[in-house]
């Protein structure tokens, strides 16, 4: 008999063993318990812990509460300026009421996905390229907008949106670099053209200051012959003022209008004129002989 009550013990004991290993459950620090009994949402949340259901009537569901990093995969559209364009971003969310993601959405994960996707394609056909370009705040901030309001009800809050890169055709990468390429020689000429302007002003100071102060001309003449010869080289250049250039040309222009030939002097004593001896054997002169009768 006393057999039979141990066994019998021993029996429920097992039972109840097995009952609570198969009800026990542990939940995450990162995560939150969901309990379903028999279909129906219970109010209380489990924590992280230990906890414990009733097995095959209650189903508990774990719901991550961290950040979730997923990426948007690359959207193809045309831009309200009519150019092609592939965009890729990533989207930054976290469950923030456990009960709403696993009663209110089938996958939280899938539908946030799924709005990103559609939500990057409009944002693409409502914007222009260089919008996409180079004003990716304002894009990022309307982005997670269109995402963030639906995903409330899912119990899901949507922390960041950025997008990633923007794909252009080889043709309007062509067409951007020509157009960079012009504009950055336009300001080169703006620059040259404004240096040059400056120094013909400082070059017509210097020029007056000069022509109130002769040796200044001489003075800069030597300081160039200077700077020429500190380069070592073999040939050197001197520059010839136009100014003596100029008082040689009046200086052998005529100085009336009559001009009389002035003959030349000798520097010294004249000296008599001699024939020239002959330079060659002389033939006698013979008389002229009548050529008829007279």
């Amino acid at each position: 008999m006393v057999e039979e009550l141990v066994a019998a013990g021993v029996s429920v004991v097992s039972v109840g063993l097995v009952y609570v290993m198969a009800g026990a459950r542990v939940v995450k620090q990162y995560e939150r318990g969901v309990v379903l009994r028999l279909g129906k949402l219970r109010s209380e949340v489990r924590g992280p812990g230990f906890t414990l259901v009733v097995p095959f009537i209650d189903r508990l569901s774990k719901v991550n509460m961290q950040i979730v990093t997923m990426p948007v995969p690359a959207q193809e559209g045309i831009t309200r300026d009519n150019v092609t364009v592939r965009v890729d971003a990533v989207v930054y969310f976290k469950v923030v009421d456990a009960a709403d993601a696993v009663v209110r959405v089938e996958d939280y994960r899938f539908a946030v996905s799924q709005m990103a996707q559609t939500s990057l394609r409009s944002i693409i056909g409502k914007s222009d390229l260089d919008e996409l370009l180079s004003n990716r705040e304002k894009l990022n901030q309307g982005l997670e907008l269109m995402i963030d309001s639906p995903a409330i009800g899912w119990g899901v809050q949507i922390d960041r949106v950025e997008i990633k890169d923007v794909s252009l055709p080889e043709t309007m990468k062509r067409s951007m670099a020509r157009q960079a390429e012009a504009d950055r020689e336009r300001r080169a000429r703006i620059i040259n053209a404004d240096a040059e302007l400056q120094a013909s002003k400082k070059l017509a100071e210097a020029a007056g200051v000069m022509s109130e102060q002769p040796a200044a001309l001489q003075l800069r003449l030597l300081q160039t012959v200077v700077a020429v010869a500190a380069e070592k080289n073999s040939t050197l250049v001197l520059p010839f003022p136009v100014e003596l250039l100029r008082f040689l040309e009046r200086a052998q222009q005529p100085t009336g209008p009559q001009q009389q030939a002035v003959p030349e002097r000798s520097a010294g004593p004249e000296r008599p004129t001699l024939p020239e001896p002959p330079t060659g054997p002389q033939r006698p002169t013979l008389p002229d002989q009548p050529t008829g009768p007279e």
